[in-house]
């Protein structure tokens, strides 16, 4: 439960920062108590969509994996961060992202924050 813990306030820091470093990727709201909230709720969404969605899709872009020596990876992240965003928009939640090369960017900026605060916080069950 702690790991699940951990990994959901990872991805939570690391859509802040893409939040914060992209004016394309914008979470709009009432306070801040209201904006950490669905910042949460999100987070939550794109651990799912990742652990639900990812996979299927890497298994199905294996040869373009092999082909592209794994850069298809960043188009697989802008997928899933895109995913989040529409399904967002369907719980009405305030987070969206603003067109391909922005989720690209986005996710690229959320996988290596995202790994960073993963090495720095405690990985234990």
């Amino acid at each position: 439960m702690k790991n699940f813990v951990v990994k959901t306030i990872a991805n939570a820091g690391a859509l802040a920062v893409a939040i914060w470093l992209l004016a394309d990727i914008t979470l709009s709201g009432g306070d801040t108590g209201r904006k950490v909230l669905t910042l949460l709720v999100v987070a939550l969404l794109f651990g799912l969509v990742n652990f639900l969605v990812k996979p299927v899709v890497q298994l199905l872009t294996l040869p373009l994996f092999i082909l592209t020596l794994g850069l298809i990876t960043l188009v697989v992240n802008a997928l899933m961060l895109m995913l989040t965003s529409w399904l967002a928009g369907l719980f009405d939640l305030s987070f969206h992202v603003e067109g391909f090369w922005t989720a690209v960017l986005g996710g690229l900026i959320i996988s290596v924050v995202s790994w960073a605060l993963n090495v720095v916080l405690p990985d234990e069950d």
